[in-house]
């Protein structure tokens, strides 16, 4: 069995390289083994993203949200996902939740293309 972190390692540097669907396989493998690791789960949610792989990317950050429901950028992860899916009114919670509890420019800014967006 490969460890890992191994397989974390070569899914981020997959992820760098501007490769998201091999790192996406790599870190599979490695949710596969370690399930509740926030570390794999937050990697392969971004590896999914950025090959827009919406579902499995939702799917991910879903998980993540589950195991930590106060985690900021688990909330903008699921929250880009949905709105990037053109479900702007599932998204807008979990972009909020984001923008208030990191503060920063960036969730402020996808908060309000969200809400752009429904208008």
């Amino acid at each position: 069995m490969t460890d890992v972190l191994d397989l974390l390692d070569q899914g981020r540097l997959f992820r760098a390289s501007g490769d998201p669907s091999t790192a996406a396989r790599h870190l599979a493998e490695a949710a596969e083994a370690a399930p509740e690791s926030t570390a794999v789960l937050t990697e392969l949610a971004l590896a999914h993203f950025q090959s827009a792989a919406l579902g499995p990317a939702e799917s991910t950050a879903r998980k993540l949200v589950a195991l930590d429901p106060t985690d900021a950028y688990a909330h903008t992860l699921l929250g880009r996902a949905l709105a990037r899916q053109s479900r702007h009114a599932e998204a807008l919670p979990h972009l909020r939740l984001a923008a208030a509890m990191t503060g920063t420019a960036k969730a402020e800014a996808a908060l309000a293309d969200c809400r752009e967006r429904l208008s």
